[in-house]
């Protein structure tokens, strides 16, 4: 866990343009540069439709959390049985011990804002740094596929929310 991070501290915020306009610089190494957001223009994150919010710790932008079809891969059937949710953090936080809590922050946002039945999570193959963490957290693969652009290998994997009086899921 990264020293000068306070997971506590971390929330999920609407996003301000600065906000976006950094988010779109972000730049990662292979294989995770499939992640850039090369020729995105900030005013993109900033709409409705995207649903995109930022993830702060304290008054410091460290990632981004979507709700909605930005968490879509395109190859993948998906449908309405639940909310998909991604996001990035800043290049410099990753692989610090923060994925967990981030994730957290955005389920609880996501909870309290859309009150899903489910959420859906798509990670790429190769990331094991993610693919560790939505394991952990409960989430349950439903599905691998080929992504259209690319070709790239996907996991599905779906984490049903539990209503009040029914068993919760474990927490981290």
């Amino acid at each position: 866990m990264s020293p000068s991070i306070d997971p506590e501290s971390i929330r999920v915020v609407p996003m301000t343009l600065e906000q976006a306009e950094d988010i779109t610089a972000w730049r990662y190494q292979a294989p995770y540069d499939v992640y850039d957001m090369v020729g995105v223009g900030p005013d993109e994150l900033l709409d409705p439709e995207a649903g995109l919010y930022s993830v702060m710790a304290g008054s410091t932008l460290i990632g981004f959390r979507s709700f909605g079809p930005d968490g879509q891969v395109p190859g993948w059937d998906y449908d309405a049985s639940a909310l998909d949710t991604g996001g990035g953090m800043r290049l410099e936080l990753t692989g610090q011990g923060l994925g967990r809590a981030v994730v957290l922050a955005g389920l609880e946002f996501g909870r309290a804002r859309f009150a899903p039945p489910a959420f859906r999570v798509t990670v790429a193959s190769f990331n094991t740094r993610a693919l560790r963490t939505v394991k952990y957290l409960g989430f349950e693969r439903v599905g691998t596929f080929n992504a259209t652009r690319g070709a790239r290998n996907f996991h599905v994997f779906v984490r049903a929310e539990h209503r009040k009086g029914e068993d919760a899921p474990p927490r981290a």
